[in-house]
């Protein structure tokens, strides 16, 4: 079957080549009802456009890159989900990539997004990176966003989470529970979400006038094995365990309540766990695990919508800061028998 081109149709219709690629490339200079003969004629014959050839007339490639760390837990495909509910109404495609919490594959990936000429960037930052040097270079020819784990001193807009309130607030349900020997896994120290949620944690244990110390804290990671890892190094030492324990995402609390349970401890009888991100697992685990709901999708949304309009208008956009709220789902893991 022969394929039909752009010269086919102007043949047909006895117009230039020129005229045709005008109405194809919606330029303000082609009568309206002309264009519509060109698209009606160019779709009978089954005519469809070269997307190499339309990347080069238009300077754009209709494609958008994301980046993000790992795809072991589920908030990050969550927040795909919602780009790519924005990027495909607006008709671009998105190639993603995953760092593996690597900064070499994660700055390798933003080198090949650029050879591919996407039209703009979302990026989640690994749990290491700290030198964007590169990235402030890029920023400067290619749109970009961050969202969730994001870089201050990379000028661009961000989407994240108001993850100090809402640590302060599943403090306190652990509080008003009555549980006051309460310990905090914290996850990777460089992250600013680390940050904002140990401090959140602090923050509630001071308004409540309750003594907490350094060893109340604990970094731990940011995966399942993590949680049993510290777990089991709490178990080890045989000292007084605390009574609940805020963790700074679900795997990590999953972790940990697998490891007790394996031990013969009870949850929340024990010890009351909390996590963060709500995961799946979280109300189909035994016990149920209170967790702190993250609008996902719509921050996702959000960071697609933020890259489009740098890419519509042209000019970098100011780096706003977009911080998005959520809420607390109480299950069993976290209320006192």
């Amino acid at each position: 079957m022969k394929h039909i081109t752009i010269k086919d149709v102007a043949k047909k219709l006895n117009l230039s080549i020129s005229t045709i690629s005008r109405a194809f490339n919606d330029k303000y200079d082609i009568h309206p009802n002309t264009k519509e003969l060109i698209l009606k004629t160019a779709n009978e014959m089954g005519y469809s456009p070269n997307p190499i050839a339309q990347r080069l007339t238009l300077n754009k490639s209709y494609v958008i890159g994301v980046i993000v760390p790992e795809f072991i837990n589920d908030f990050f495909p969550k927040a795909i989900k919602g780009m790519q509910r924005v990027m495909k109404e607006a008709g671009y495609q998105m190639l993603i990539m995953s760092s593996n919490e690597q900064v070499k594959e994660e700055l390798e990936n933003v080198k090949i997004l650029e050879r591919n000429m996407v039209d703009g960037i979302i990026i989640s930052l690994t749990q290491a990176t700290r030198d964007i040097t590169y990235y402030q270079k890029v920023i400067k020819n290619i749109p970009m966003v961050q969202f969730n784990r994001v870089s201050q001193k990379l000028e661009t807009p961000k989407v994240i989470f108001d993850d100090y309130s809402w640590s302060i607030a599943v403090t306190e349900h652990l509080i008003s529970q009555g549980y006051k020997n309460i310990y905090h896994f914290s996850g990777p120290e460089n992250l600013i979400i680390t940050q904002n949620r140990k401090k959140g944690f602090i923050d509630a244990l001071k308004n409540h006038k309750i003594c907490y110390s350094t060893k109340n804290i604990i970094e731990t990671g940011i995966f399942i094995e993590d949680g049993r890892r510290i777990m089991h190094e709490l178990l080890e030492k045989k000292i007084e365990l605390p009574d609940a324990i805020f963790c700074f995402n679900d795997p990590l609390a999953i972790g940990a309540i697998e490891e007790l349970k394996d031990n013969g401890f009870k949850v929340p009888k024990d010890i009351a766990f909390v996590g963060f991100t709500e995961s799946l697992i979280a109300m189909h685990m035994s016990p149920t695990l209170t967790s702190v709901e993250q609008p996902t999708e719509e921050i996702g949304e959000t960071a697609a919508r933020l890259l489009l309009k740098q890419i519509k208008d042209n000019i970098p956009t100011m780096p706003q800061t977009i911080i998005l709220n959520g809420k607390i789902n109480v299950r069993e893991s976290s209320l006192k028998i």
